[in-house]
């Protein structure tokens, strides 16, 4: 929270359109990589000079761009200027903290913003990141902070022509990229749905402490998935509803497939979180019962030795006159079978009560 507060307060005083990138420095260079492309033709390839962007903007063909670091805002601001981006826009871009929004600016572009989940797998957590897409009429621009994305099976698609993805406009360019982020929330769900089956049989057999710290920390993600697919309806629901020229009647109908993905993940995260409450709950049975047993033992213990304590005071006692004590046998068989009778009688009871 305090991280989050302080990426705020560097923005306060600054006038609307000021370009401050709120993230880390990921990469030591912005990485530009651009795949122009259409049904008979195909280049791809890095941009070295940013004035390749421009003329890469005149053709005719379908150009998706690809931007690998926002520290640098000149870059960025040079960028905006050469497909005409709003200063806003290229303010929520290099805001890496934005909530997931869909924003249409005068028939030009679209602007969406979204997080794109990764699964780490070596503490079991998200790794979130914003990416940025802007959809022109024949353009598609992405924005990350870093190299690496769940992208490459389009490029693939795009490189060996397979689908209709070839033959399509930018608008469906744009639809499978955000595809893609949605399909990797059911990866990610179903690690954690894994990982949560393994903790209910560990609640089941043996809880621990540790137990408990991977039921918080399931609960934590789960939050995060959360703030990062409820903003999502709302989005898809944008470009449903768009009247935008750069979205065409053919692509809507594959934005409606997304929303009904988006609806199922909704659906498994409220499940999931129902199932991490319980968990909670089960741990702290768990831990009941256990001191519940623990306190039963002890309570039969201390109750067995009640009569024991009394016979050991009696004979304890320092009088003469005590028949007992001057018996040859008072010792082995009085004293020793009596208190051996009343143990075996009371463990018998305890067992007939179903005590034990």
């Amino acid at each position: 929270m305090k991280k989050l507060l302080k990426k705020h307060s560097a923005r306060s005083g600054l006038p609307p359109g000021t370009l401050l990138h709120t993230g880390q420095q990921k990469v030591a260079q912005p990485i530009i990589t651009a795949i122009d492309y259409n049904s008979d033709h195909l280049e791809e390839k890095q941009i070295l000079d940013i004035a390749q962007c421009a003329d890469l903007k005149k053709k005719n063909t379908i150009t998706w761009i690809n931007i690998d670091g926002l520290h640098d805002t000149k870059l960025i601001e040079q960028i905006g200027q050469i497909f005409n981006i709003h200063p806003l826009t290229l303010e929520d871009i290099v805001s890496v903290d934005q909530r997931p929004k869909f924003e249409a600016f005068d028939e030009n572009y679209i602007f969406v913003a979204l997080n794109m989940l990764t699964f780490n797998n070596t503490d079991k957590t998200i790794d979130c990141e914003q990416v940025s897409l802007i959809l022109g009429e024949n353009f598609v621009l992405s924005f990350q902070e870093k190299p690496g994305d769940v992208f490459e099976n389009i490029r693939q698609r795009i490189r060996q022509t397979k689908g209709r993805i070839r033959k399509m406009n930018a608008d469906y360019l744009a639809y499978t990229l955000i595809d893609a982020i949605v399909d990797n929330y059911f990866l990610i769900l179903e690690n954690f749905g894994e990982i949560i089956e393994s903790l209910e049989d560990e609640l089941i057999t043996d809880p621990t402490e540790k137990t408990f710290r991977k039921i918080h920390s399931i609960k934590r993600e789960m939050i995060l998935i959360r703030k990062s697919i409820w903003p999502l309806r709302e989005v898809i629901n944008g470009f449903k509803k768009s009247e935008s020229k750069n979205i065409s009647q053919a692509t809507e109908a594959y934005f409606s497939d997304v929303y009904d993905h988006t609806i199922q993940i909704i659906d498994t995260i409220e499940s999931f979180r129902d199932m991490v409450s319980g968990m909670i709950d089960l741990y702290l049975s768990s831990l009941s019962n256990k001191m519940n047993a623990v306190m039963k033992v002890l309570t039969i213990i201390a109750t067995i030795f009640i009569p024991l304590g009394f016979f050991a005071g009696v004979y304890g006692m320092n009088f003469d006159h005590m028949p007992e004590l001057h018996c040859k046998w008072a010792y082995p068989f009085g004293f020793w079978i009596a208190i051996i009778i009343i143990v075996a009688a009371m463990l018998y009871f305890f067992k007939r009560k179903k005590w034990l």
